[in-house]
Protein backbone atom coordinates (compact mmCIF):
# COMPACT_ATOMS: atom_id res chain seq x y z
CA UNK A 1 0.00 0.00 0.00
CA UNK A 2 1.38 3.78 -1.23
CA UNK A 3 1.72 6.14 1.82
CA UNK A 4 1.18 9.60 0.20
CA UNK A 5 2.32 12.80 1.70
CA UNK A 6 2.15 16.49 0.44
CA UNK A 7 4.85 18.69 1.56
CA UNK A 8 5.10 22.15 2.24
CA UNK A 9 6.94 25.14 3.95
CA UNK A 10 6.42 27.75 6.05
CA UNK A 11 7.45 30.04 3.22
CA UNK A 12 9.62 30.00 0.58
CA UNK A 13 13.42 29.07 0.82
CA UNK A 14 13.03 27.17 4.36
CA UNK A 15 14.59 23.88 2.23
CA UNK A 16 11.47 21.59 1.42
CA UNK A 17 13.38 20.14 -1.16
CA UNK A 18 16.27 18.98 0.89
CA UNK A 19 13.67 17.80 4.04
CA UNK A 20 11.56 16.37 1.05
CA UNK A 21 14.94 14.49 -0.38
CA UNK A 22 15.63 13.21 2.87
CA UNK A 23 13.08 12.06 3.81
CA UNK A 24 13.12 9.98 0.54
CA UNK A 25 16.58 8.86 1.54
CA UNK A 26 15.67 7.47 4.91
CA UNK A 27 13.23 5.50 3.09
CA UNK A 28 15.09 3.96 0.74
CA UNK A 29 17.58 2.96 3.52
CA UNK A 30 14.72 1.17 5.10
CA UNK A 31 14.41 -0.84 1.63
CA UNK A 32 11.48 0.94 0.50
CA UNK A 33 10.36 1.95 -2.93
CA UNK A 34 10.33 6.06 -3.01
CA UNK A 35 8.69 8.12 -5.73
CA UNK A 36 8.19 11.90 -5.46
CA UNK A 37 6.56 15.00 -7.74
CA UNK A 38 7.65 18.74 -7.87
CA UNK A 39 3.88 19.36 -9.60
CA UNK A 40 4.88 23.23 -10.25
CA UNK A 41 8.15 24.72 -10.02
CA UNK A 42 9.54 28.15 -11.27
CA UNK A 43 13.11 28.97 -11.39
CA UNK A 44 14.62 26.47 -14.27
CA UNK A 45 16.97 26.33 -16.80
CA UNK A 46 16.76 25.74 -20.63
CA UNK A 47 18.98 22.69 -21.47
CA UNK A 48 18.90 20.43 -24.44
CA UNK A 49 16.44 18.62 -23.25
CA UNK A 50 14.39 21.65 -22.47
CA UNK A 51 13.53 23.22 -18.80
CA UNK A 52 14.82 21.79 -16.08
CA UNK A 53 14.22 22.32 -12.53
CA UNK A 54 17.36 21.99 -9.76
CA UNK A 55 14.95 21.05 -7.05
CA UNK A 56 12.87 18.35 -9.32
CA UNK A 57 16.28 17.23 -10.59
CA UNK A 58 17.30 16.44 -6.81
CA UNK A 59 14.06 14.89 -5.84
CA UNK A 60 15.04 12.66 -9.11
CA UNK A 61 18.13 11.69 -7.46
CA UNK A 62 17.01 10.89 -4.29
CA UNK A 63 14.20 8.53 -5.04
CA UNK A 64 14.01 5.25 -5.86
CA UNK A 65 11.95 4.75 -8.77
CA UNK A 66 13.04 5.68 -12.13
CA UNK A 67 10.54 8.15 -13.48
CA UNK A 68 10.47 10.90 -16.84
CA UNK A 69 11.60 14.29 -15.98
CA UNK A 70 7.87 15.34 -17.21
CA UNK A 71 6.20 12.89 -14.21
CA UNK A 72 8.40 14.33 -11.79
CA UNK A 73 7.82 18.15 -12.94
CA UNK A 74 4.95 18.66 -15.34
CA UNK A 75 5.06 22.02 -15.37
CA UNK A 76 8.67 23.86 -15.35
CA UNK A 77 8.52 27.83 -15.56
CA UNK A 78 11.61 29.76 -16.32
CA UNK A 79 11.80 32.83 -14.28
CA UNK A 80 12.33 32.39 -10.37
CA UNK A 81 9.16 34.20 -9.41
CA UNK A 82 5.41 33.34 -8.47
CA UNK A 83 4.53 30.36 -10.71
CA UNK A 84 1.34 32.16 -11.82
CA UNK A 85 3.13 35.14 -13.23
CA UNK A 86 5.55 33.15 -14.10
CA UNK A 87 2.50 30.59 -16.20
CA UNK A 88 0.81 33.84 -17.54
CA UNK A 89 3.80 35.48 -18.82
CA UNK A 90 4.34 32.05 -20.65
CA UNK A 91 0.57 31.92 -21.94
CA UNK A 92 0.31 28.79 -19.83
CA UNK A 93 -3.08 27.75 -17.58
CA UNK A 94 -2.08 26.20 -14.05
CA UNK A 95 -4.90 23.24 -13.51
CA UNK A 96 -4.68 21.61 -10.26
CA UNK A 97 -6.94 18.92 -11.68
CA UNK A 98 -4.51 18.24 -14.76
CA UNK A 99 -1.74 18.00 -11.82
CA UNK A 100 -3.81 15.50 -9.65
CA UNK A 101 -3.99 13.04 -12.80
CA UNK A 102 0.26 13.44 -12.87
CA UNK A 103 0.25 12.37 -8.87
CA UNK A 104 -2.22 10.13 -9.34
CA UNK A 105 -0.13 8.12 -12.25
CA UNK A 106 2.95 7.96 -10.47
CA UNK A 107 1.09 6.93 -7.56
CA UNK A 108 -0.49 4.00 -9.59
CA UNK A 109 2.96 2.57 -9.93
CA UNK A 110 2.97 1.53 -6.41
CA UNK A 111 5.89 2.50 -4.75
CA UNK A 112 6.10 2.79 -0.88
CA UNK A 113 5.98 6.06 -0.07
CA UNK A 114 5.50 9.07 -2.82
CA UNK A 115 5.92 12.15 -1.77
CA UNK A 116 4.56 15.53 -3.36
CA UNK A 117 6.79 18.79 -3.02
CA UNK A 118 4.28 22.11 -2.83
CA UNK A 119 6.23 25.56 -4.13
CA UNK A 120 6.38 28.48 -1.54
CA UNK A 121 3.91 28.25 1.17
CA UNK A 122 0.54 27.01 1.71
CA UNK A 123 -1.71 29.29 -0.13
CA UNK A 124 0.47 29.72 -3.61
CA UNK A 125 -1.89 31.01 -6.08
CA UNK A 126 -2.47 28.86 -10.05
CA UNK A 127 -5.14 31.00 -10.92
CA UNK A 128 -6.74 34.14 -9.43
CA UNK A 129 -9.46 32.02 -8.52
CA UNK A 130 -7.59 28.38 -7.81
CA UNK A 131 -4.50 27.41 -5.31
CA UNK A 132 -1.90 24.48 -5.01
CA UNK A 133 -3.13 23.57 -2.21
CA UNK A 134 -6.08 22.51 -4.04
CA UNK A 135 -4.48 19.47 -4.97
CA UNK A 136 -3.80 17.54 -1.82
CA UNK A 137 -7.13 18.86 -1.23
CA UNK A 138 -8.40 17.38 -3.97
CA UNK A 139 -6.17 13.97 -3.34
CA UNK A 140 -7.36 13.80 0.97
CA UNK A 141 -3.42 13.76 1.13
CA UNK A 142 -2.00 14.53 4.66
CA UNK A 143 0.56 17.28 5.04
CA UNK A 144 4.12 17.46 6.40
CA UNK A 145 5.09 20.94 7.25
CA UNK A 146 8.55 22.03 6.76
CA UNK A 147 9.47 25.01 9.05
CA UNK A 148 12.23 27.08 8.52
CA UNK A 149 14.32 28.15 11.40
CA UNK A 150 14.39 32.02 11.78
CA UNK A 151 12.63 35.04 13.22
CA UNK A 152 9.24 34.74 12.91
CA UNK A 153 8.57 30.92 12.04
CA UNK A 154 6.53 30.23 15.21
CA UNK A 155 3.76 32.43 13.78
CA UNK A 156 4.07 31.09 10.16
CA UNK A 157 4.08 27.90 11.12
CA UNK A 158 0.87 28.34 13.28
CA UNK A 159 -1.14 30.50 10.84
CA UNK A 160 -0.06 27.13 7.90
CA UNK A 161 -1.29 24.54 10.30
CA UNK A 162 -4.36 26.53 11.35
CA UNK A 163 -5.07 27.14 7.09
CA UNK A 164 -4.39 23.14 6.39
CA UNK A 165 -6.93 22.24 8.85
CA UNK A 166 -8.80 24.49 8.08
CA UNK A 167 -9.01 23.15 4.27
CA UNK A 168 -9.89 19.30 6.11
CA UNK A 169 -6.61 18.04 5.51
CA UNK A 170 -4.35 16.63 8.77
CA UNK A 171 -0.91 17.24 9.55
CA UNK A 172 0.65 13.78 9.74
CA UNK A 173 4.13 15.96 10.87
CA UNK A 174 6.74 19.01 11.09
CA UNK A 175 10.20 19.07 10.07
CA UNK A 176 12.02 22.05 12.00
CA UNK A 177 15.20 23.13 9.52
CA UNK A 178 18.07 25.57 10.53
CA UNK A 179 18.41 26.80 7.23
CA UNK A 180 20.87 29.46 8.84
CA UNK A 181 24.31 29.07 9.55
CA UNK A 182 25.68 29.06 13.60
CA UNK A 183 26.83 32.92 11.98
CA UNK A 184 23.41 34.25 11.74
CA UNK A 185 21.49 31.38 13.40
CA UNK A 186 18.13 32.51 15.01
CA UNK A 187 18.26 33.93 18.89
CA UNK A 188 16.90 31.63 21.61
CA UNK A 189 17.12 28.66 19.16
CA UNK A 190 15.86 25.67 21.80
CA UNK A 191 13.36 27.87 22.96
CA UNK A 192 11.53 28.05 19.61
CA UNK A 193 11.91 24.89 18.51
CA UNK A 194 10.33 24.09 22.51
CA UNK A 195 7.38 26.21 21.62
CA UNK A 196 6.99 24.91 18.18
CA UNK A 197 6.60 21.23 20.06
CA UNK A 198 3.92 22.63 22.04
CA UNK A 199 1.62 24.07 19.94
CA UNK A 200 1.43 22.57 16.90
CA UNK A 201 -0.89 19.93 16.58
CA UNK A 202 1.32 17.01 14.98
CA UNK A 203 4.57 15.24 15.52
CA UNK A 204 7.99 16.76 14.92
CA UNK A 205 9.69 14.55 12.41
CA UNK A 206 13.24 15.60 13.49
CA UNK A 207 15.56 18.29 13.44
CA UNK A 208 17.91 19.20 10.75
CA UNK A 209 20.87 20.66 11.66
CA UNK A 210 22.46 23.65 8.97
CA UNK A 211 24.42 21.78 5.99
CA UNK A 212 26.41 23.80 4.33
CA UNK A 213 27.41 21.08 1.45
CA UNK A 214 23.34 20.56 0.96
CA UNK A 215 23.55 17.00 0.83
CA UNK A 216 20.16 15.41 2.08
CA UNK A 217 21.69 12.62 2.90
CA UNK A 218 23.16 13.84 5.69
CA UNK A 219 19.79 15.08 6.93
CA UNK A 220 18.17 11.33 6.82
CA UNK A 221 19.78 10.62 9.57
CA UNK A 222 18.43 13.15 11.55
CA UNK A 223 14.72 11.94 10.88
CA UNK A 224 12.01 9.68 12.23
CA UNK A 225 10.43 8.05 9.67
CA UNK A 226 8.57 5.46 12.19
CA UNK A 227 6.41 8.76 13.46
CA UNK A 228 5.46 9.28 9.38
CA UNK A 229 4.45 5.74 8.32
CA UNK A 230 2.68 5.09 11.54
CA UNK A 231 0.31 8.27 11.29
CA UNK A 232 -3.03 6.91 11.31
CA UNK A 233 -3.42 9.61 8.89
Amino acid sequence: MTSTFFVTGTNTEVGKTYATAALLAAAAARGLTTAAIKPVASGCEQTAEGLRNGDALTLMEAMTQDLDYQQVNPVALEPAIAPHIAAMEAGKRLDASRLVGVCRGVISGKPDLVLVEGAGGWRVPLTPGTFLSDLPKEMELPVILVVGMELGCINHALLTAEAIRRDGLSLAGWIANFVRGPESQMSRADANLMTLKTLLPAPCLGVLPFDESGDYRQGAAHLNLDLLLSSPN
